[in-house]
């Protein structure tokens, strides 16, 4: 490892920057730099209560993986914090974890940066010219050895071409990225477009104040609980290495079919109008737990999609027309680019299709692997343990030397997720950046030597080895050994459950990592 100091820049403060900015700190040869646009640090759970073209949840967005599954490998959420957490909680998570590893002096707020392009050696040294604006308006440039664009895929809003007679509308149409909370929706007919997350949250939302809601969907959706049997997170209970396993062993149809029945059991989404041709995971899951109980109180009624509008009315496919209608709200997904690199020319996205390994080294910057997109993944599961995986592989490479296959081997990796991935889901521009949370994190793991050393466990911890493989797949077990490894990785694993069970009852006590229910 050399010992002359390696200038690294980190773009955006939020969750995938800030457990960047933190690991780079763990390497002596690194000196980091993160230029975050606005005021503040949080990102995408930093709610924004004005328009904006950053990133931003709606005022009552709560996260939709559980907190264990959600946390950074280093740093386990409080106890008394919900399983799924609310907007604020998660940024005061966000924020707990920069002051706890001393992140905030390397950040520089209110810092926008203008373009990145490659500097005048780059052929030999791999570095990058850097221009950017700081809080004062003023302009400036300096050279970075390594960058790491952290500024996540959800600041895009995706518009669809227009529908017959859109023009001839006279209600507003707005786009979900600019949606807050249901004031100004009160007694109106709403029309929401788009199954997603942030359509289904929306939906229900809206239901409780509009006069009616009509949510347009395509292709129907299966719609996941946030808890499963028991109360318990149905993140913990299907991210495990031993459901891995299973995934990777049982026939994906038979796999797909027991997911249906399970779902099936909670509600008939045939009777609900949301029963998708698709199976359960051929598509990005929708997790939404009050969406049937509006369906089932009539105030949010499906439809099929948008044939036509009118002045005041929208057709849809199957004839029907509602009248009188007020507001329409896209939530149709999002876009991204890579426009600040040299203009976009240099990383070529087509329909949120790029070429990157591992969906984080682009092909067109292999020469050296010294820029690295972080977070740029659509997970079944969470984001934020991933994006510090990667951030963590990126840095072994930057900083450690470790050695990444060559551009053809890249590429043919590339080629086989693109295949993978057309067989599986459905064709959408949405399902360009799909990963599985375990596989993918395994796979990431693998690069860097820090999967669970499962033969040592076995063998010298033998009921820790039985928590990390039939336990949930939490971010600690990644900690366990490798490069990095973390000293209280063990602890956390032992305390995964008390951690879960604490926010719910405040009677349990823990004891040497087992629960002890007071009478």
């Amino acid at each position: 490892m050399s010992s002359e100091k390696k200038h690294l820049l980190v773009i955006g403060a939020g969750a995938s920057g800030l457990p960047s900015i933190r690991h780079a700190l763990l390497y002596p040869n690194v000196e980091v730099t993160c230029f975050e646009k606005s005021n503040d640090i949080g990102g995408l759970w930093n709610y924004k209560p004005h328009k904006t073209d950053l990133s931003t949840v709606m005022k009552s967005t709560v996260i939709n993986s559980s907190k264990e599954m959600t946390a950074f490998s280093d740093f386990p959420p409080e106890d008394t914090m919900a399983n799924f957490m609310h907007n604020r909680e998660m940024c005061r998570y966000l924020k707990n974890y920069a002051k706890n590893f001393g992140l905030l002096k390397y950040i520089k707020l209110n810092h926008s940066v203008v373009s990145i392009v490659r500097n005048d050696d780059y052929e030999t040294s791999g570095k990058w010219k850097v221009r950017y604006t700081d809080g004062d308006g003023k302009e400036s440039e300096k050279v970075f050895d390594g960058v790491m664009l952290c500024s996540g895929h959800h600041a895009i809003p995706y518009i669809p071409s227009p529908w017959p007679g859109q023009e001839k509308f006279k209600g507003k149409i707005t786009h979900s990225h600019d949606y807050k909370d249901q004031r100004g929706y009160e007694d109106k007919v709403v029309v929401v477009v788009g199954l997603g997350n942030s359509g289904g949250d929306c939906a229900v939302e809206l239901s409780r104040v509009s006069k009616q809601v009509y949510l347009v969907t395509r292709r129907g959706s299966w719609v996941f609980n946030r808890l499963f049997d028991r109360g318990e997170p149905v993140d913990m209970v299907f991210n495990s290495k031993f459901q891995m396993f299973l995934s990777q062993t049982i026939p994906a149809p038979l796999v797909n079919w027991n997911f249906e029945r399970l779902l099936n059991l909670r509600f008939d989404h045939e009777k609900y109008g949301l029963k998708p041709k698709h199976p359960a995971l051929g598509a990005h899951i929708t997790i939404n737990d009050e969406l049937p109980n509006r369906i089932a109180c009539g105030t949010v009624r499906v439809k099929p999609a948008i044939k036509s509008f009118t002045e005041n009315s929208i057709e849809f496919e199957d004839g029907s027309v509602v009248e009188n209608v007020d507001e329409v709200l896209l939530a149709t997904g999002f876009s991204f680019h890579f426009n600040l690199v040299e203009g976009g020319n240099l990383i070529k996205v087509n329909e949120n299709k790029t070429d990157a390994y591992k969906y984080m080294f682009p092909l067109a910057t292999s020469d050296h692997n010294t820029l690295a997109v972080i977070g740029l993944i659509q997970p079944i599961g969470s984001i934020m343990p991933i994006s510090e995986m990667q951030a963590r592989v990126y840095l072994e490479t930057f900083a450690a030397g470790r050695k990444l296959p060559d551009k053809d081997q890249m590429k043919a990796d590339v080629n086989v997720k693109r295949e993978e991935m057309s067989r599986r889901y459905v064709e959408s521009r949405r399902h360009t950046i799909q990963v599985d949370y375990a596989n993918y994190m395994h796979e990431l793991g693998d690069l860097i030597g820090c999967n669970p050393d499962m033969r040592t466990l076995w063998r010298q911890k033998p009921f820790l080895a039985w928590k990390v493989y039939f336990g949930p797949c939490v971010p600690y077990i990644f900690r366990l050994n490798g490069p990095n490894s973390w000293e209280g990785a063990e602890n956390a694993i032992w305390d995964v459950s008390y951690r879960a069970e604490r926010p719910t009852n405040n009677k349990l006590e823990r004891r040497n990592g087992e629960l002890k229910k007071q009478n």
